[in-house]
């Protein structure tokens, strides 16, 4: 009887190693993963942290560029009109200047 006794608290000692030795494995491995979380959170805060001034900075840019880029294209238009308004007065002076091209008929060329 006492060898069975003996035999049993035995197995169950072992047993309790056992499952002692599993949770302090788990409980490696839950650090590690811990850590790499941890690691992983302050690289990205890092990263991001300064993102919210940039992204504000970067919406300024593009909204002073779209409106230099606004102000050129109607610098542009108007810049289009002149040029249209000088090429009508140009042909107007030709046809002022030199009234007689327009009117002039071709005669057949001897040969």
């Amino acid at each position: 009887m006492v060898t069975t006794v003996l035999i049993l608290n035995v197995l169950i000692a072992a047993i309790c190693w056992y499952v002692a030795w599993q949770i302090w494995s788990l409980r490696r491995t839950l650090a590690n993963v811990t850590d790499a979380l941890l690691s992983a959170e302050q690289s990205t805060y890092d990263v991001l942290h300064g993102a919210p001034e940039a992204i504000i900075t970067a919406q300024k840019g593009s909204y002073q560029l779209r409106q230099s880029y606004e102000r050129l294209n109607q610098q542009v238009a108007r810049l289009q009109q002149i040029l249209s308004l000088i090429a009508v007065g140009q042909l107007a002076w030709r046809r002022l200047r030199y009234p007689s091209h327009r009117r002039r008929t071709r005669s057949p060329r001897p040969r």
